[in-house]
């Protein structure tokens, strides 16, 4: 589990299982219920886990299913995510996209077993202003059954927590707590001029080049001309201590006259034993099943990135338990912009430059701290890893050129290459077929007696549909066509995203498991489809 940030060979020893997900093109994108008034409930319901548990559960839900015009992202009458919903309890609770400067209110009603006493929401980062309900600890609650308004000014760009302010150490244990997304009221002219990354790579004409849909909320993160974006991906990290939702069931279920405003819960929440890891409500494998799958009724959001070289990936990050997560993104560092909504940015202007420039550090690993948000940017192109990763330069090949543009990248955005690194382009994998380094081998290739076993080996070192007839020398890359690796459809890079702690990567201590997920690096002739 330990990082090789250049290594795409991460993929190629895996169980054939999660291999047979990673064929089945899931994605995550960053689903949610947009508006400027919102009707929740706090709801309790049944929650999954891959070890075949079903974990009684508190959650955030839509009192009434929103209009379909509602769900994001959208053509502007629907989700483009197929199945859209919002049951009326789900963990995490929906994700609210708004935009900045609007005035957003928020109804909640109590719907949580009468031992549980009130409950409430939090915004933090804004001023709220609360209505109905009564008086509690930290914001006015909900009372059994009763409704509370809270409404505030969205005047604070980018991703932030929600959560209950009452019996938190309880109430967001059981799993009240959910995302709200602003997105910037102008999107600066450097996003919308064609090339989707503000770069000049022209990632906008690449999507439109393989009719690819544009799954993006907004064009940029934040009003800042260095925050544009190409694709976007939300994750929410939470654990779960079984012991405490057993207890909760159980008082419930013996409490059910309770008219006490604080509850009738005798619940010993330390010593605290995770024994789930959760990304978006989900443990690894869950997290790669589609957005809003029927088998996960009250977990509908799943954590599956998928991307094409060159692209720049918002990763949209939240801690939403009580634990510290070191969570570990492969193949890359990630550029953070901003934190709780506030660009970090270098304190004074630059030459002519009318904005600051962004003064976030390159993060190895994402520590994601209870309750804080952040955004950051993940870039993969390939450059570096000293081959053609997309099998050019082998005995024939003059299919395809690479034109290096003022980075080194072609700059060709309708060629199945786009985005290469040109120093590479034609420099086969196999000139040193057992990769012995010091005499001019990238890298080290597998033994073909060890792993031709099937869908438990990735594929090849190569992008691209064409891989299977690339792998050609003294030691060919095997094997082609199995469930993992359809070379006449997919053939790409994957990179474990985990926890770096690693008992997080298991579900109740079976690996793997938990806080795991994949990410996919396809070239741009594969179309990734975030409809699903």
């Amino acid at each position: 589990m330990h990082a090789k940030n250049s290594n795409p060979w991460v993929r190629q020893i895996l169980p054939a299982a999660l291999l047979a997900l990673l064929a089945g093109g899931a994605q995550a994108a960053a689903p949610g219920i947009t508006g400027t008034s919102f009707t929740l409930t706090a709801s309790a319901a049944y929650t999954s886990q891959p070890d075949g548990a079903s974990i009684y559960s508190w959650g955030y839900g839509c009192t009434t299913p929103p209009a379909a015009s509602a769900f994001v992202p959208s053509n502007g009458t629907a989700s483009l995510i197929a199945g859209a919903n919002c049951p009326t309890m789900q963990i995490p609770g929906p994700t609210l996209v708004v935009h900045q400067g609007a005035t957003v209110t928020v109804t909640l009603t109590n719907s949580l077993p009468a031992a549980a006493g009130n409950t409430s929401i939090l915004f933090p980062g804004f001023n709220v202003t609360a209505s109905g309900g009564v008086v509690g600890l930290l914001t006015r609650e909900a009372v059994h059954g009763g409704t509370v308004t809270y409404s505030f000014t969205a005047d604070t760009e980018g991703t932030h927590a929600y959560y209950s302010g009452t019996q938190g150490d309880l109430q967001i244990e059981m799993g009240l707590s959910g995302a709200i997304i602003v997105l910037p009221a102008s999107v600066p002219v450097a996003c919308t001029a064609n090339q989707g990354s503000g770069t000049g790579t022209f990632n906008d004409q690449a999507r439109a080049a393989n009719g690819e849909n544009d799954y993006r909320l907004a064009k940029s993160a934040y009003s800042h001309s260095a925050t544009c974006y190409d694709r976007e991906y939300l994750f929410q990290f939470s654990e779960m201590d079984p012991r405490i939702h057993r207890q909760v069931e159980e008082q419930v279920a013996s409490n059910g006259g309770c008219t006490a405003q604080t509850g009738c819960l005798q619940v010993s929440s330390e010593p605290y034993h995770p024994a789930y890891y959760l990304i978006n409500g989900r443990s690894m494998p869950d997290d790669m099943d589609p957005n809003y799958v029927a088998q996960y009724p009250h977990q509908p959001y799943n954590g599956n990135p998928h991307m094409h070289p060159g692209e720049l990936t918002l990763v949209r990050i939240i801690g939403q338990g009580r634990w510290q997560h070191p969570f570990h993104e492969h193949a890359n560092h990630l550029r953070v912009l901003a934190r709780d909504g506030n660009l970090l940015l270098a304190p004074n202007l630059v030459g002519t430059e009318t904005e600051h420039r962004l003064a976030g550090p390159l993060l190895f690993t994402t520590t994601t701290t209870p309750g804080q948000a952040m955004d950051a940017i993940f870039q993969w192109s390939g450059k570096g890893l000293n081959w053609d990763v997309y099998g050019h330069g082998y005995a024939g090949d003059t299919s395809t050129t690479c034109t290096p543009d003022a980075n080194g990248f072609n700059s060709d955005p309708t060629a199945p290459n786009y985005y290469e690194w040109c120093a590479d382009h034609n420099k086969p994998l196999e000139a040193k077929p057992f990769g012995a380094v010091g005499a001019g081998g990238p890298m080290t290739l597998p033994d073909p007696n060890i792993v031709v076993n099937g869908p438990w080996y990735s594929g090849t070192a190569y992008l691209g549909p064409e891989a299977a007839a690339r792998a050609v020398g003294a030691t060919p890359i095997p094997p082609f066509g199995t469930i993992a690796n359809n070379s006449g459809s997919e053939a790409g890079f994957a990179y474990m995203w985990h926890s770096h702690n690693e008992r997080e990567i298991t579900t109740n201590n079976i690996f793997p498991g938990g806080m795991l997920m994949m990410m996919l690096v396809d070239p741009r002739a594969y179309v990734i489809d975030e409809s699903l």
